[in-house]
């Protein structure tokens, strides 16, 4: 991994603040859907005061829908409560430039309580931390990467809202998957985009056209998983609000529609062992490839528990619209080496070997999808969990595969009744993330008129 550019200590945001180049820090975190949350500070007063203490947010917003509507029912935070405040607690190695935005700094918090100061279990960044504080004590360092999709519109946000997310201008007009050419026609908008991600330490590998009418995939380079969560949510706001300052817009709804291909987060994941060697490296034969006994039980155990947490991969109505048959997105739970109809697909070798899950869409909360697939393969490294057959072909045509759920209503029964998934994470994330995932089920189901596009279209 190369060093990135754009982070930033104090002393060089200090001095930056003094050449007036920085005036603004954005100081945030991620709600329940991923979406950034926080405020602007004056960049002295966060250097004089919030840098080192922090500041406070209404301890309603882990517990709102996507309009910000207060969700009764929550044990976290609700109005017999009073809704209090949380503490958020600037994580200074996060701090960097926002390049896009003028004279901005950025830095992720996370979440306490204000009294006892303690972590917020149930934010996104704890639920993460918290499974690499157990790959740490098993002897593992955690290396992840996503590949993000997303469709560009000529049509602004505003625009978009206003016409009621119907009749949009696809920035794209053929499927330009790997075309040099259409590719070259969204570069007013790619390129600033990979130009302003390096410069705010989200190293960029690379861009390219995809199956879609407009549709792009832009590649990240891999960091250590609770970094590469970051990264995530970084390139999200960041693409979204460029979008918005050229009077355009891109949407990482899963299925933004039904006759063109879905958008995905593909998830990388490999492990180091604490003296760095790739832990996955090994001379065991398992299909078509050679591994470690590391490798095969995580891999084993992801596949064994993904039913377990799939609405952590999986988050809203819309999700489950994307696995469909010949679509480039799984419809069944299976392994296979180099194959793109796999749910779960094994790329690289020797100290590249990994595995790459095709289950997230461009929807998902980053790092609700890590720490799910971590728990997953820790488990299965625990148990020692042996992985189902290698399998080759179509795995769009095979029949006795497990398939993935149909809908969210069924993805949240079983996230409810596993086991696994209130030994990983606790009863009381099971319980806060139950209701949650309930309340988005509920308003889809009581919803007319173009409800996901509404609800997703530019705030997933």
């Amino acid at each position: 991994m190369l060093p990135s550019k754009g982070f930033l200590t104090l002393k060089q945001l200090a001095a930056l603040v003094k050449k007036d180049e920085i005036d603004t820090v954005l100081v945030a975190f991620t709600d329940l859907y991923g979406r950034l949350m926080g405020k602007r500070f004056d960049a002295a007063f966060f250097l004089e005061y919030a840098a080192a203490h922090g500041t406070h947010c209404c301890d309603y917003l882990l517990t709102v829908d996507m309009e910000m509507t207060p969700v009764t029912g929550y044990r976290l935070a609700n109005w017999e409560r009073g809704y209090g405040d949380f503490h958020m607690a600037p994580n200074l190695p996060t701090l960097r430039v926002a390049s896009w935005l003028e004279k901005t700094a950025l830095v992720i918090c996370d979440l306490r309580h204000e009294n006892p100061e303690a972590p917020v279990d149930q934010a996104p960044r704890t639920i993460l931390q918290t499974q690499v504080q157990a790959a740490a004590a098993a002897g593992f360092d955690v290396l992840g990467a996503s590949e993000l999709e997303y469709y560009i519109f000529e049509s602004s946000y505003r625009d978009a809202h206003t016409q009621n997310y119907a009749d949009l201008r696809e920035a794209g007009w053929y499927i330009e998957d790997y075309h040099a050419l259409q590719g070259a026609r969204l570069e007013r908008f790619n390129q600033p985009a990979r130009r302003h991600l390096t410069r705010s330490g989200v190293p960029v590998e690379n861009s390219k056209g995809e199956w879609g009418l407009g549709q792009h995939e832009l590649n990240i380079q891999y960091a250590q998983v609770l970094e590469m969560a970051d990264r995530h949510v970084i390139f999200k706001q960041c693409l979204k609000e460029l979008a918005d300052s050229l009077g355009m817009s891109v949407t990482f709804m899963a299925k933004y529609a039904d006759d063109q291909a879905g958008s995905s987060c593909h998830v990388h994941l490999s492990l180091r062992q604490g003296n760095g060697k790739a832990a996955f490296i090994g001379n065991r034969k398992l299909g078509p490839i050679h591994c470690s006994n590391t490798f095969r039980w995580f891999l084993g155990g992801w596949i064994a528990h993904a039913l377990d947490v799939m609405v952590f991969y999986a988050p809203n109505v819309n999700s489950y619209k994307r696995y469909k048959a010949n679509s480039w997105a799984p419809t069944r739970l299976a392994w296979s080496h180099d194959n793109r109809t796999a749910g779960f697909r094994v790329v690289g070798s020797g100290g590249n070997l990994r595995i790459e899950c095709r289950l997230p869409g461009a929807d998902c909360n980053p790092y609700l999808v890590y720490a799910a697939a971590l728990a997953s393969g820790l488990d299965g490294i625990a148990n020692k969990t042996e992985p189902p057959p290698h399998f080759s072909g179509d795995l769009y045509a095979a029949q006795d595969q497990a398939s993935l759920p149909g809908s969210l209503g069924k993805a949240i029964d079983l996230f409810e009744r596993s086991s696994f998934a209130r030994t990983a994470f606790g009863d009381p994330v099971v319980e806060h993330y139950v209701h949650f995932f309930r309340t988005e089920a509920a308003a889809y189901d009581v919803s007319v008129d173009n409800w996901e596009r509404k609800r997703y279209f530019e705030r997933i």
